[in-house]
């Protein structure tokens, strides 16, 4: 079974349908969860920077980015007569604008430590894994301790392009918040691609699809081009259904800001997923999806996740490496 192409497919719905549509999906992600493409679809991100309230004056963010060294200049204030998730998304963009990046050698790896934990008896997982960054293999660190490296063949999906590629990719996108968002909306590679089973080409709501794109940009490997990480940030501001939750923590203990994507004002269905941020250092933490209330399969009425359930898969620690078995 190739767990790493099941995990790739969960990484591209990052909104949650509802509990009847979610059901097949979540089966699979039990039995898959564990495998490989999910730790590398959490690597080495700074996702959304900028992490104040309204209300916040100015202050210094040094953030360091994939790639990149720390934000060179303080971060002006933002206007906070607008609404507080807006707020906070302006001043992720302000963060970005400011990033100096430097991209990898094709022949380097990124390394990434992740806990992994199941919904369904909570048990947790610890790996360790490189991918090279032009996106030619792959390695693992086994129970024995010992590095396996595995040849990775070309795939001609692009949902499943090298880190190298989709930087290359992620420059051809518009820089302007309006111009990309029109841009995902319309985009029919993602109205068109079948998101599971089931599930009718195009039934998707375009405010979820444009949600979920612009996060599948965002988690990423590749250095992200600053102008276009601000764009992203200020076109997840515009969408309606766009929320940001303070004072979370991640499975570790750390303080984290969740983002999270809501179909309807106040109706989070039976589970939501976040992708939860670093106040301080704005780098992705975590990405966690929460068992609101119990969810059965819909095809024979077996309890699937019960209320309280978490799925998380928490980043521990990430770095370029000029080989494996390098941690930074």
């Amino acid at each position: 079974m190739d767990d790493m192409k099941l995990l790739q497919d969960l990484r591209a719905g990052v909104p949650e349908p509802d509990a009847e549509r979610l059901a097949p999906l979540r089966g699979r992600l039990v039995s898959a969860a564990t495998g490989r493409r999910r730790a590398r679809s959490l690597a080495l991100r700074a996702l959304i920077g900028g992490a104040l309230a309204a209300g916040l004056a100015a202050a210094v963010v040094v953030a360091v980015p994939f790639g990149g060294s720390p934000a060179p200049s303080p971060v002006p204030a933002v206007d906070t007569g607008r609404p507080g998730d807006v707020v906070v998304l302006e001043r992720a963009a302000l963060v970005a604008e400011r990033r100096q990046t430097t991209e990898p050698r094709p022949d380097q790896w990124v390394y990434t430590r992740v806990r992994n934990q199941q919904p369904a008896d909570g048990q947790v997982t610890i790996r360790e894994e490189w991918i090279r960054y032009d996106g030619k293999q792959i390695a693992g660190r086994g129970e024995d301790g010992r590095i396996g490296i595995s040849d990775v063949p070309p795939d001609p999906d692009d949902d499943d392009l090298s880190p190298q590629a989709y930087r290359a990719k992620l420059m051809e996108l518009p820089t302007d918040p309006d111009e990309l968002l029109a841009h995902v909306s319309g985009d029919r590679h993602w109205i068109d691609k079948p998101r599971e089973e089931g599930v009718p080409r195009g039934s998707e709501p375009p405010d979820a699809r444009a949600y979920r794109v612009l996060m599948v940009y965002l988690n990423q490997q590749a250095v992200m081009p600053p102008k276009v990480e601000a764009a992203i940030y200020r076109a997840l501001a515009r969408i309606p259904g766009v929320r940001i939750s303070l004072g979370m923590h991640d499975a570790q203990g750390r303080e984290a800001i969740g983002v999270y994507f809501e179909n309807e004002p106040g109706d989070t269905g039976v589970s939501t997923r976040y992708q939860l941020l670093d106040p301080d250092t704005y780098r992705l933490l975590e990405d966690r999806t929460v068992w609101h209330r119990a969810q059965y399969a819909h095809d024979g009425g077996d309890l699937m996740f019960e209320a309280g359930s978490v799925f998380a898969v928490t980043m521990l620690a990430d770095s370029i490496v000029d080989e494996p078995g390098q941690t930074s």
